[in-house]
């Protein structure tokens, strides 16, 4: 028997591949519970709802910037950089871009800094 089978309806929709479309809306809903999240600690949760903003909406750039943090939390320095990176190139002018560049220049060092010693 199909293993699929035996798994109640809604077990057997979380089997199928989720298709993203534009949504603006359930972008900014996955930021306020990555917010919730983030706020609470669990940056490991926050950064997967912020993930999920960025391919409702790949314009969001909060949704960047506050993957990007959470990212760096969880220690994920090539993840947070990458992430970074993204928002400078959807908010060039916002009004944190320097300090948002400085943090983009310290983790790349470090990235650099684990290449050379690993």
């Amino acid at each position: 028997m199909d293993a699929r089978a035996q798994l109640p309806p809604e077990e057997d929709k979380a089997q199928k591949p989720k298709e993203y479309h534009f949504n603006p809306v359930q972008s900014q809903d996955e930021v306020r519970v990555g917010d919730f999240y983030f706020k609470s600690g669990d940056f490991r949760a926050a950064a997967l709802r912020f993930r999920e903003a960025t391919k409702w909406n790949d314009g969001n750039s909060e949704a960047w910037l506050l993957l990007a943090e959470s990212e760096e939390k969880n220690r994920q320095l090539k993840t947070a950089s990458e992430a970074y990176e993204k928002y400078l190139d959807l908010a060039p002018d916002a009004r944190n871009a320097p300090s948002v560049k400085r943090k983009l220049r310290t983790l790349k060092a470090q990235l650099l800094s684990q290449k050379s010693r690993g």
